[in-house]
């Protein structure tokens, strides 16, 4: 009754109703646009080459299902996520670029523009390399250097924008705008799934997929727990009074600071040795070819090393990711300049030590979990022998983390709406 209730407040305020309307219409856009193909392929074939390779099925799910059909934005946002990686990556490297991150809004800014520059030419590389691997599987028809140009100026300019898509959601729509266009690939990828499994529905499989269900409930809740949870560090405030009270808050650590960027940022990376050995599978040399063979059966999706590769990337970007996002030196340099101080450490130094030997103990588990999370299809279809890609750990936490984070950022504009209602009642 209060989910309806809620639905309908939301609905009723001018303010949300319009952002939902906003990012509803960019999802219509995005999937308008995920229909129109790359000219000069054969879609037939393409479509029969995916039915064929369980890598390529990998990496049309994450695309929201346009890379089946080779549209103008088969490549998602990975060339984006692959130059923000980049440039996050340099400012350990370059002094310059860590301050300017420092600077605050305008920095980031800045630093945002800077990865948009990088994310065209790496697309048209990653437009390249995908004629390169269409071509070699004979699913283009014509090969002509106008075919080549065109296909990398589609390609290109679809992920440029889909980029500046997801920036409107972002500003002018809920949630954030990659997270949300990822999760709107995903969910309009299901129904072809659901379709798809339908039609080679097997029986004798029910207990196994009564298994998978099982497993997937267990995973929402898994993951709805460790999004919500939380670590309090105490902190006080020395304010001086007439009794010379204390003022008291909480850091709130969360277990899972980093979110979906580990998975999304760690799946960019496994798939390249995969993506650079489909370009040399058909090369006349014999040493290329072998070399290609061998690197696609070691990074199978269902083999050890891809797992482990996998599981390993996701601990380290969730490491990584949480050291950018919560700065302890930051912090308490900020808390000593308000007078806050944590009860029995010492104030600045002590105060960043403390903050780091908790925070990588919470890392840990959220890392491991993250990691586990990845790797579950592989463990799913290894213990029930079920080989669908529809149901993934990694679709379902950026599912399940993008509508709690969508959720909290709707419920915080309702009651800051009621708040300045009530203010002016007042």
């Amino acid at each position: 009754m209060k989910f309806f209730q809620l639905i309908q407040k939301i609905f009723r305020t001018k303010e949300i109703r319009g952002k939902l309307l906003f990012t509803a219409f960019v999802f219509f856009v995005f999937r308008l646009f995920a229909q129109v193909p790359v000219p000069g392929v054969d879609i037939f074939s393409l479509k029969r080459l995916f039915s064929q390779s369980q890598f390529l099925s990998l990496l049309d799910i994450f695309s929201g299902g346009t890379l089946a059909n080779f549209s103008v934005m088969s490549l998602g946002l990975n060339p984006y996520i692959n130059a923000s990686i980049i440039m996050q990556l340099l400012q350990f490297v370059f002094p310059k670029l860590e301050e300017l991150a420092k600077e605050g809004e305008s920095g980031r800014e800045k630093i945002n523009q800077y990865t948009r520059y990088l994310a065209v030419p790496l697309t048209a590389i990653q437009s390249f390399g995908m004629y390169i691997l269409l071509k070699n599987s004979q699913i283009i028809s014509t090969v002509t250097p106008l075919t080549l140009l065109s296909m990398v100026a589609s390609m290109t300019a679809g992920t440029i924008l889909l980029m500046w898509l997801g920036e409107l959601i972002s500003q002018r729509g809920i949630g954030n705008g990659i997270s949300m266009i990822i999760f709107a690939g995903i969910v309009g990828r299901l129904p072809i799934g659901l379709a798809q499994q339908a039609t080679v529905f097997d029986p004798s499989q029910l207990r196994n997929i009564f298994i998978f269900a099982v497993m997937a409930i267990v995973v929402v809740v898994s993951i709805v727990m460790v999004s919500e949870g939380r670590r309090p560090i105490k902190v006080q405030y020395a304010r001086r009074a007439a009794q010379g009270s204390q003022v008291s808050s909480y850091i709130p650590l969360r277990v899972n600071q980093a979110g979906v960027i580990p998975i999304i940022f760690a799946v960019s990376l496994i798939l390249l040795p995969t993506t650079f050995s489909q370009f040399f599978q058909r090369s006349p040399n014999v040493l290329v070819a072998n070399l290609a063979s061998d690197i696609q059966r070691v990074f199978d999706p269902n083999g050890i090393i891809y797992n482990f590769a996998y599981f390993m990337l996701v601990v380290v970007f969730t490491y990584f990711y949480t050291t950018v996002a919560f700065n302890t030196k930051q912090l308490s340099e900020m808390l000593m300049k308000q007078g806050g101080f944590l009860p029995g450490i010492r104030p600045g130094s002590p105060t960043k030590k403390y903050l780091d030997y908790v925070s990588s103990r919470i890392t840990l588990f959220g890392a491991v979990f993250l990691g586990a999370i990845a790797v579950l299809p592989s463990i799913g279809q290894s213990l029930t022998g079920v080989t669908t890609l529809l149901i993934g750990g990694t679709g379902l936490l950026i599912l399940v983390v993008v509508i709690l984070e969508t959720s909290k950022q709707l419920e915080s504009q309702l009651v800051m709406r009621d708040y300045e209602s009530f203010l002016r009642k007042r």
